[in-house]
């Protein structure tokens, strides 16, 4: 395992140097939070691709794939779909507002009135999502060190919450585009083609396995339906995903560039659908599913390479981890600290304000760890996270992209309602259970569109100001001209 340990040792050393080259490059709070907004396209579509592939999406999509075949694919087919859509019909837009996080977007379709509490909302489902990805290095680094757990978790948190610390989006930018580069190779070019090899090909694969593995929605029309509901309108209002809509250079870029990283996130569900019934082939019974990706790893791959495959991994986590973790801190300070201590400003000097930022993400990110070592159940963790985000914010924010009459009441029903009512569903059906986001979901409408019907219009400055921003006017300038990076 020695080859394996430098591989991975020469990685993580990597990322942490990429943080400290990052924090030459963040000089204002534009640069530090969304790397400036002048991403060019490769860079952008790596990035995004980067993040939206996290460990559930590696590991548990080969499980996934180990548990139902090829219809295991389905929930990163989702969230694929979930980009595809964000990218094609609402990113230009997003661009153009020339914000830094989803509250205040809220802030300006609304007059001012739905930020602190969609904030709350936002920042519980950012953390969670952080703390789903750090737990997950305790996976990882077992089958790499037979670590312990909570050392395992230390030791992968610590080097994220530390480059993402020292440089914000630049670091993880530059991170994340390494990150990309070695799950393409790791998984798609070198696990795939291996794994499928070692079980005898497509054909062995369907003579030893029971029909329903090769059937596109053997997983069941019901579980596809959910996955929908959550991870594709997930990915249109996460303020993680969105946060890398603000970095891009322009509106062809963020539409473009994000359809490029969309269309990768279908290629990889399937890959990993792929593997995972490749697994299923070579150890038909495994204790869990979820032990499949590493199983097949340690056991299948030639030295040297199974230690660029488990760097694929950690790339995975890593990158879904720091974003996670930056639009928590980001969140956390914009939406949430500067309200109660009624500093609600538009910024004209933003360079004293990556100190503070800097701080958040610190703060943050020790917080991340000691809930990660405290929880057990990433499935879970997950799942509370995207119901809260789906059921609180997805109609208010969808609904002032979308509907003009939406006010101000009827945003601030439609998240307390849903978010309540998720809650409360969550507690008494149980919290894997799909009724939760169903009826939570249902109910935020309903709020959403009997209040804004009962309430006055919005003001139609308001909604002038509105339409200039997403016109592209009346924005905040670039802190300095740079050239662009592609």
């Amino acid at each position: 395992m020695a080859v394996d340990y430098t591989v991975i040792v020469v990685y993580l050393a990597g990322m942490l140097a990429m943080g400290w080259w990052g924090m030459r490059r963040a000089k204002s709070k534009s640069d530090f939070l969304v790397a400036g907004r002048r991403l060019g396209p490769v860079m952008y579509s790596g990035t995004m691709a980067a993040i939206v592939l996290g460990g559930a999406s590696t590991i548990g999509g080969v499980g996934l794939g180990y548990q139902y075949g090829l219809s295991g694919a389905w929930m990163v087919f989702t969230i694929g779909l979930g980009l595809l859509a964000l990218s094609v019909f609402f990113s230009a837009r997003i661009a153009r507002l020339k914000v830094y996080t989803v509250s205040e977007m809220l802030d300006l379709r609304y007059g001012g009135r739905a930020g602190l509490i969609s904030g709350v909302v936002m920042w519980a489902y950012t953390l969670m999502l952080a703390v789903t990805s750090t737990i997950a290095y305790a996976t990882i680094f077992d089958v790499l060190f037979d670590m312990n757990r909570t050392l395992a978790i230390v030791l992968g948190g610590s080097i994220v919450v530390a480059y993402s610390t020292l440089g914000g989006m630049w670091s993880i930018t530059l991170t994340d585009m390494v990150q990309f580069v070695v799950k393409t190779i790791g998984v798609l070019l070198l696990l795939l083609p291996i794994a499928v090899v070692k079980a005898g090909g497509f054909g062995a694969m369907k003579a030893k396995l029971p029909t329903e593995y090769f059937d596109p929605l053997g997983i069941g029309g019901e579980t596809i339906f959910t996955y929908v509901l959550i991870y594709t309108f997930g990915m249109l209002i996460g303020q993680d995903i969105w946060q890398r809509v603000f970095t891009a250079r322009g509106d062809r870029t963020a539409k473009w560039g994000g359809t490029v990283a969309g269309t990768y996130c279908l290629v990889y569900a399937v890959a990993g659908a792929v593997i995972g019934t490749a697994a299923k082939v070579l150890y038909p019974k495994l204790p869990s599913a979820d032990t499949a990706f590493a199983t097949i790893v340690k056991d299948e791959l030639p030295v040297g390479v199974r230690g660029l495959v488990l760097a694929a991994a950690l790339a995975a986590v890593m990158s879904t981890s720091s974003g996670a973790l930056i639009a928590c801190a980001t969140v956390a300070n914009n939406d949430i600290w500067s309200r109660l201590r009624g500093a609600v400003k538009r910024d004209t000097e933003d360079h004293d304000e990556v100190k503070g930022n800097r701080v958040f993400i610190l703060v943050m990110g020790i917080a991340v760890i000691c809930t990660a070592i405290a929880l057990n159940n990433v499935v879970e963790a997950l799942t509370v996270a995207y119901n809260l985000l789906v059921g609180g914010l997805l109609v208010p924010i969808l609904g002032g992209l979308l509907w003009k009459r939406g006010t101000a009441h009827g945003a601030l029903a439609s998240v307390a309602v849903g978010g309540v009512a998720v809650i409360g569903l969550m507690a008494g059906y149980g919290i894997l259970a799909n009724e939760p986001v169903y009826y939570g979901l249902l109910l935020s409408l309903a709020a959403y569109v009997i209040v804004s019907l009962a309430t006055p219009a919005t003001d139609a400055a308001v909604l002038a100001a509105w339409r200039e921003r997403l016109a592209g006017r009346d924005a905040e300038p670039l802190s300095e001209p740079v050239p662009v990076h592609q």
